[in-house]
């Protein structure tokens, strides 16, 4: 058995969701594509398909051998097309994730300029605020906030994000300003996460002096912008990236407080897909994200804002 060829034709099946289906688009015969996908159930010894007469299904064992096998032939494809002459020019479609306020005002910008210079490119941008899997979602570079629990991906940093947590003066003089993370318990606090419900905000320089707060409040969003209006008009306490409100600081329609107890920085990394030879799309994005934050970091403040006491 020729068990690279077996791989594709057992990938192709799964996509094409049907044996005469992947027969046609390989093109082999039915006969063909039926063997080898009997060849590698013999080989792994488990049934990597349930076939009725309508549909074909994946078993577990299945679904497993298609993502690793999907991932082992893009690997190889790419390391052919690394060594090809054709190219040495970035080409084809590139799938890149970023949280959403930054994917909005500081990505999107950047397209244009981005692929006016690599003409042979297309950018699918998925602006998410969760972790993706790259794999199963087909990810090439990833913009993650935050450590990186999962030691197989491969990283780059790009920049570093400080959080701070703020508040418009209208709230703070009606319910005052707290002065240690504990009190924010007392409070009204916009609540951001992925889903409804509690949140848990750091504070502390270090890991040894570090402290979480458990966050509840009777206001939830899955968009930091909604919060940041929301805090604007009085409605509670807000924590955010220090980059999104600096203009909100500066002409005093936020207060930033609890200075003293800010968290280090929160690095802001771009992730490749694990187990993937980078293609030169991949690497032509992230060096010229690299490049254009170097030149101008948005994420470093020009204004230094006290705290309000």
């Amino acid at each position: 058995m020729d068990q690279f060829a077996a791989l594709e034709t057992f990938v192709r099946v799964v996509e094409a969701g049907s044996l005469s289906a992947a027969a046609r688009s390989l093109p082999s015969s039915l006969t063909s594509v039926s063997r080898q996908i009997s060849e590698l159930e013999q080989h792994y010894g488990t049934q990597l398909l349930l076939r009725t007469t309508r549909r074909l299904a994946l078993t577990e064992d299945g679904r497993v051998l298609y993502e690793r096998a999907k991932s082992i032939l893009a690997e190889f494809k790419e390391i052919e097309a690394a060594l090809s002459r054709r190219d040495r020019q970035p080409s084809g479609r590139l799938r890149v994730s970023v949280p959403s306020l930054i994917g909005r005002l500081l990505i999107a910008p950047l397209l244009d300029e981005f692929l006016q210079r690599f003409p042979s490119l297309s950018v699918d941008l998925l602006l998410v605020d969760r972790p993706v899997d790259m794999v199963e979602e087909d990810i090439h570079l990833s913009l993650r906030v935050g450590h990186l629990v999962d030691s197989q991906l491969v990283a780059r940093k790009i920049a570093n994000l400080q959080m701070i947590v703020c508040a418009s003066l209208a709230y703070l003089e009606r319910r005052g300003t707290p002065q240690s993370p504990a009190e924010l318990q007392q409070h009204e606090c916009l609540v951001f996460s992925s889903t409804p419900g509690a949140a848990v905000w750091r504070f502390g320089p270090d890991q040894a002096t570090e402290c979480r707060i458990r966050i509840t409040g009777r206001i939830w969003a899955n968009s930091l912008d909604a919060l940041v209006t929301a805090a604007k008009q009085g409605a509670g306490i807000v924590r955010v990236p220090s980059w999104q409100v600096e203009a909100d600081l500066a002409e005093g329609g936020l207060r930033r407080i609890l200075r003293s107890h800010e968290p280090a920085p929160t690095p802001l990394n771009l992730v490749f897909q694990p187990s993937r030879l980078p293609s030169t799309k991949t690497r032509a994005f992230a060096d010229f994200l690299t490049d254009r934050w170097r030149k101008r970091d948005p994420f470093a403040s020009g204004v230094d804002h006290c705290e309000d006491d």
